[in-house]
């Protein structure tokens, strides 16, 4: 029996080429013929949700060379980590409408670092026009896969995401699952606050491949469940009824030895995995090759060692290649 296709899914639009999270970069990953576009949101001092990866912006945008933010500066602990920069929290829309997006990845990626400066940042409303319009002028159902960022860490500071997200599902017409939507997050917690404000989505439990998530690390210390012990038969069976599937670091599914696919279908859990990257910087050891951290690897055959697994959907950077080789 042939193998299903995974979703192929751009993660953060197409950062192998454009910035992410920019205009063009979800407009070159819908063209290139993804099934979805995954922005990640965190929120401004006004409550606007912004596509961001992070909600210290530093990295993504030229807000460090602009003077009139100079004082902005500041150092915060986020999800329990001390992180010193600029904060989306700190600005309102009006003030961050006027940055330009910058490649994260500068040496590693220096043709889409050839687009520093020349778009701005988008809101989460934005996303899902560009999304709804290329399904007009692509011609098929095109979907987005919203990650929500540093939920438990928002709603520390008075400015709980899910009321915010909700708000914009709604308003968009993305909420009532006439158009495709899956929502996930490394905290079961916010998920769960979604689902109970009936927003109709398939929701996907991300999990990294160590540590805790920080929702309930916050709420039990180190009691908490690990989110290895998360992907073992009796945490996925916690899961069941609570989530629709969960998203593994790709690490995890390249471990000799693991079944987390296999167990998880068993449970009707779908799996997906990220970030599938060509980069020798990003591929496991035995698939690097020649030519530096920036240099295409033996990607497809550590790609082929997770498309075996019988993954439901993956999570790619270079949206062309992708869609070549996981439907090819």
């Amino acid at each position: 029996m042939p193998r299903k296709s995974p979703l192929v899914i751009g993660h953060r639009g197409a950062p192998g080429y454009r910035p992410e999270h920019t205009r063009s970069s979800y407009e070159l990953a819908l063209a290139m013929g993804v099934d979805a576009v995954e922005p990640d949101v965190v929120a401004t001092k006004d409550g606007v949700l912004v596509v961001r990866h992070e909600n210290e912006i530093s990295g993504t945008t030229d807000v460090a060379a602009r003077p009139e933010f100079a004082a902005r500066k500041t150092t915060k602990r986020v999800d329990g980590q001390a992180l010193t920069g600029w904060f989306t929290e700190d600005f309102t829309w009006e003030e961050l409408a006027t940055l330009r997006s910058r490649e994260r990845l500068p040496e590693v990626r220096l043709s889409s670092a050839s687009f520093d400066g020349g778009q701005g940042i988008l809101r989460l409303i934005d996303v899902l026009d560009i999304v709804r319009d290329a399904s007009v002028e692509h011609g098929r159902e095109l979907g987005v896969v919203l990650e929500v960022k540093h939920a438990t860490y928002f709603e520390s500071i008075g400015m709980p995401l899910a009321p915010l997200i909700e708000r914009d599902l709604r308003a968009s017409g993305w909420a009532a699952g006439e158009l495709p939507l899956v929502i996930e997050s490394f905290e079961s917690t916010v998920l769960a606050q979604l689902r109970d404000r009936g927003i109709s989505a398939s929701y996907i439990y991300l999990i990294e491949a160590a540590g805790r998530p920080y929702d309930l690390f916050a709420a039990q210390g180190k009691s908490a469940q690990t989110y290895a012990a998360t992907v073992e038969p009796r945490g996925l069976d916690a899961l069941v009824g609570a989530v629709d599937g969960i998203s593994v670091d790709k690490k995890m599914l390249l471990a000799r030895g693991n079944t987390i696919v296999a167990d998880a279908h068993a449970r009707g859990l779908s799996v997906f995995t990220w970030t599938c990257r060509p980069e020798n910087r990003f591929l496991s050891k035995e698939f690097r090759g020649a030519g530096g951290k920036e240099a295409f690897g033996d990607y497809e055959a550590e790609w082929g060692v997770i498309a075996r697994t019988g993954i439901d959907g993956v999570f790619v950077d270079h949206p062309d290649l992708g869609v070549a080789f996981f439907r090819g």
